[in-house]
Formats: C-alpha cells, sequence, structure tokens
C-alpha cells in the first residue's frame, strides 16, 4: 500500500500564502491534490500542515488533515522530519509519495511513471529531476588552507563539457521511499535511490510571483 504525503506549512518567504495563492482560480495546492487523486498507485493522500485554513481545504477536498506541530512548520524544517512525524500515525504504508504542492505542473502521469520506475528498479527510493548544465562539474572550491580543488575531482575541471558526466538537479516534484527503510535511514538517498527525469517545463517550483506567472501561462498552453 502507497500513501501520498502533502507537505503544506501555513507560512512562507517569497509569496504570502503561498500554498493558497490563486493559480488558474484554484488554490496552488489543488493541482498537486488532484494529480494525487488521479494517480493510480496511490491508496491513501494525506496532508500535513501547521495551518487550519490550509487544513480545513484539504477536507473539503477529500484529503484527511494531519495537523502538524509548529516546530515543524518553521523556515529550516526539512522534508525528512515532516515525513517522520507522518508515519508516527500511517506506519502501516509500504511506500510513502512526497508531493509537494510547490510543483503545480507535476500530474498524474508523472507519479505513476515514477512509480512504475521504482517498482521496476526495486529501487530503495526514486528523486525526480531534471538535467542541469554540467558545467558546475568544472568549478572548483577552497580548502582550509586555502588551496584550489575540483569541487568533485581534480580532473573534471580541465575536461571538455562534452566529457563530463550529465548533472541533474532535484526539483521538487516526486519523491518516493519504502517506509522501513526510510524510518531506518531518514534520507532520500537510499542505497539504491534511482532518478525519474522531467523537463524543465514541467519541473517548475513555485517560489515567487514570477514563477507563479510563468507556471499559469504554462498552464493555459496545456489545458
Amino acid at each position: 500500500m502507497t500513501l501520498a504525503l502533502i507537505p503544506a506549512r501555513g507560512g512562507s518567504k517569497g509569496i504570502k500564502k503561498k500554498n493558497l495563492v490563486l493559480l488558474l482560480g484554484k488554490p496552488l495546492l489543488y493541482h498537486t491534490i488532484n494529480a494525487a487523486k488521479n494517480s493510480k498507485c496511490i491508496d491513501k493522500i494525506v496532508l500535513s500542515s501547521d495551518c487550519d485554513e490550509i487544513l480545513r481545504y484539504g477536507e473539503s477536498q477529500g484529503i484527511e488533515p494531519l495537523k502538524r506541530p509548529k516546530k515543524l512548520a518553521l523556515d529550516d524544517t526539512t522534508s525528512d522530519k515532516v515525513i517522520l512525524h507522518s508515519l508516527q500515525f500511517y506506519k502501516k504504508y509500504d511506500n510513502i509519495i512526497l508531493l509537494q504542492p510547490t510543483s503545480p505542473l507535476r500530474t498524474a502521469l508523472h507519479i505513476d511513471e515514477a512509480f512504475e520506475l521504482f517498482k521496476r528498479e526495486k529501487a530503495d527510493s526514486i528523486i525526480s529531476v531534471c538535467e542541469c548544465d554540467n558545467k558546475i562539474l568544472k568549478a572548483f572550491i577552497s580548502d582550509k588552507k586555502g588551496h584550489l580543488k575540483g569541487i568533485c575531482n581534480n580532473d573534471y575541471p580541465f575536461m571538455s563539457r562534452q566529457n563530463l558526466p550529465k548533472t541533474f538537479m532535484s526539483n521538487g516534484a516526486i519523491y518516493i521511499l519504502k517506509t522501513k527503510k526510510f524510518l531506518k535511514n531518514p534520507h532520500f538517498l537510499q542505497k539504491k535511490t534511482k532518478y525519474y527525469l522531467m523537463d524543465k517545463k514541467t519541473s517548475i517550483d513555485i517560489d515567487t510571483l514570477e514563477d507563479l506567472k510563468k507556471a499559469e501561462m504554462l498552464l493555459k498552453i496545456t489545458q
């Protein structure tokens, strides 16, 4: 059995009440709830929040609310802590899928494809990513003595970009985990972590009003 967890705290820096801000006439949160409800691999959807208004909205959409303590809804609260809190109440689920509301262009198809990959590869976890410029591998860092060394190794900075490995950035849209593995090692990078590749358009992450405008434009095109 698979649990979908949607983390949606009340506070936000870039956009006030970001999870409830309107995107094409519906709260940002709606688009993730809708994707989860239309997914074929999810058995239960839970909304984790410290905000009663957000929890009431989730209930109006038929989603089970889970009140999160304020200490787990701070700017520096990490997702692993939110998952661990949720699993105190939902340990019976074999797998957990974390779906952040800030990825409104992630669809049910993306979720189902990622889960199919998760099962087929017998992975411990899946992280959704988009490809990024591998030029970062040519960067240097400075050690404690002020000496330069390659960010990964000392060969990459002097190789042509064509010969460098591909690089990927987590887009925050989908994380899939085996519950037992995560409880033993509360980390997204497990021993056998696979990636689910998404394109840059569907990987948009809402952080600013500009992101919101861009997402609205992209959603209008796809609808």
